[in-house]
Parts: structure tokens; sequence; C-alpha cells
């Protein structure tokens, strides 16, 4: 095969239908001396070519650019705790852990990178991880919920990609505070409806809450997945990458061949202006205009749709276990947070100051 110039690698290509980084035919003219015993690369035979596995750490060492949105961060980071971060990313990466997780675990153990500067992460000590972690609660001021994310992401660096199984034992959480989920009553979802006019966005809102979606869920609807005649809705590797299917409800399906004849979306059943993927920013924004225009002043956002959707099912009497399987939460405990919110029992509570007044 004949030579090619070396000047056009490293560059992104696959190999037996496996991601690699072509060096080229010269392993000196793309990697460094100093970087030669760090970087694992291969020839392959056909093309007399020398490659690499595509991944964070081989990318970081060739000098790609970071596909993580706080890159100004990572760029100042020394270079021993950057590849550290990119073998935690690989690492998180090899055990299929969704993009979301892999963006959060990386911000997080960032932020403990950039503290401690040059010194090396993996000779932290229980003690030095202990005074970060008040240096997170006193300095810093995170809620209990952003140190238990920072937590699981270093957590997860010493136990999984360093191989200390014991090494979090004796550090303590913080206990997470109480939070319950943010629900809509009626009045407030038939305003939301009223005021869009838009198809596609008015199914969107009706089918987060007709169907209890997360905003991820509602994006990656195919139209494949609808099924109606069964009035099934197939949700596919949703949170946890499970499988469930959720009963669409009978009112929407004339709104739902409306639309399909309006838009024809070829392959997500919401697609964006120029095809592809209906995008969750976008989404978002739907809700927001129309809470907008309704003039709810609610500090909530789309996934309020969802908290209604399980509080109204209970408030109807609805068996919890089935919501549990609707909503596709692992434990039922997730569930039975919707219990604390629910009218069903609360609203029929007379308080002592009524009974008083009724006396007199």
């Amino acid at each position: 095969m004949k030579s090619r110039n070396f000047n056009e690698f490293p560059r992104y290509g696959s190999l037996n239908n496996t991601k690699v980084i072509w060096l080229g035919n010269y392993v000196t003219d793309v990697v460094s001396d100093a970087l030669k015993d760090r970087i694992e690369y291969s020839i392959d035979l056909e093309s007399n070519m020398f490659y690499v596995d595509d991944c964070s750490y081989s990318r970081f060492l060739l000098g790609f650019k970071s596909n993580y949105n706080g890159r100004k961060l990572v760029d100042s980071l020394s270079f021993n705790n950057r590849v550290e971060l990119c073998r935690l990313q690989d690492q998180l990466a090899l055990k299929a852990f969704s993009e979301s997780t892999i963006r959060t675990y990386t911000g997080e153990f960032s932020q403990l990178l950039k503290v401690i500067g040059d010194y090396q992460v993996q000779d932290l000590s229980e003690e030095k991880l202990r005074s970060y972690f008040l240096y997170c609660h006193k300095v810093l001021g995170l809620s209990e919920n952003q140190i238990h994310s920072r937590m699981n992401a270093i957590k997860f660096y010493f136990e999984k990609v360093l191989g200390r199984t014991k090494f979090f034992v004796d550090i303590p959480r913080p206990k997470k505070a109480s939070i319950l989920p943010k629900a809509l009553n009626e009045k407030d979802i038939n305003k939301l409806f009223q005021v869009t006019t838009n198809i596609k966005h008015l199914l969107i809102l009706k089918l987060c809450y007709g169907m209890g979606l997360r905003v991820s869920e509602i994006i990656n609807l195919k139209v494949q997945d609808v099924d109606g005649v069964k009035l099934k809705v197939f949700i596919e590797r949703s949170k946890g990458k499970k499988d469930r299917y959720v009963n669409l409800p009978e009112s929407i399906l004339n709104e739902l061949r409306q639309y399909y004849k309006e838009f024809r979306p070829k392959y997500y059943l919401f697609e964006g202006e120029n095809g592809g993927q209906y995008s969750k920013r976008s989404a978002q924004s739907v809700f927001k205009q129309a809470m907008t225009k309704a003039k709810i002043n609610k500090q909530v956002g789309i996934h309020s749709l969802r908290h209604s959707y399980a509080t109204h099912l209970l408030e109807y009497g609805t068996d919890i276990s089935l919501i549990q399987k609707l909503l596709g939460h692992n434990s039922i405990k997730t569930t039975l947070i919707y219990t604390e919110v629910t009218d069903k029992n609360i609203s029929n509570v007379v308080s002592p100051l009524d009974r008083m007044n009724k006396k007199l």
C-alpha cells in the first residue's frame, strides 16, 4: 500500500469496526519522544500504519481538543492530573455510563483537580480528601446534593480507576435534604395547553404530562414507538437504560394524526426545523414560554409535568405500584415520595382554627 504523507496524521478512523486514531507510517513524526512510553500503539499489517485506540486518554496525549464543555478548566490542569481525568472518562465509557453522567463526573472531578494544582491526585490521602469536602461545605457553600455528586465522582475514581475498594468507608456523607417534587394543579396545566397554539409544542407538553415522560424521553421518541391501535408507547433505553411501555392517552390521537400529516416526521416523533432530533433545550423553552403566556408564576421546569402526572394519578386512586411501573422507577421508595405531596388525604384534614371558628 502506498505510504501516506505524515502531515495527514494523527487522524480519526476505524479498523475492524473499532474506532482508532491513525498515526501514519512513522510514529516519530507524530508522537514526541516524551510521550512514546505513555501511548500503547499497534501496527496494522495491511496498511503498514500505526494506530492507537480512540479514547479520551489517547486524544489528550495527541493534542486533540477535549469534547468536554469545561475545556478551559481542563486545559488549566497539570499534565499528570489531566491524564488521570482521561482515565476516569475512559473507565466511565467502558462501563457504558450515560453521556450525562460522564459530563457530570468529569466536571466534579475537574473541580478537585483544579484545587490541588500540581499535586498528584492519586497521592491524596483520606485525610486530605476529608479536608477538601469540608472546604466544599464551609468555603464553597455547596449544597448537600452538590457535595454528594462530587463525592460520587471522586469515589468512582479512587475505587474504580485506582482500585482502592474501601477508600471512602470512613468519609462521612452529608445528610440529603428531603426535597419534595413540585407539581402543577390541573387548572394551571390546562392554562398551559390553552395558550400553546403550535401543535408540535402542544403535543410535547401534553405527552410529557399525559404519559409522565422525562424531557429526554420525549425528544427520544421515534415515530415507530407509537402504537395508535393498542394505545401504547414504547420508551426505549430510558434512565438506567431500561425499556418500558406507557399508556397513550386516547384523547390525543386526533391531534397526533393532524400533527403527523402537517409535519411528516421521518424518524423522531419530534424533529427540529432542519430535521434530526428535537433538542432538550428547545423542549424546555416550549414549557418556559407557555408558563410565561399563561402567567403562572411558579419556579418549576418541564419535569414538573411528570411530577404532576404521578401526583394526579395518586389522587385519582391509582395503585402506587402501577405508578412505579409507568414512571420507570427501580425502587418503590422513589415513587412513594409522591404520597407526600398528594392532596388526597391531607386536604380532608380540618385546621383546629377552622373548627374553632365554626364553634364560635
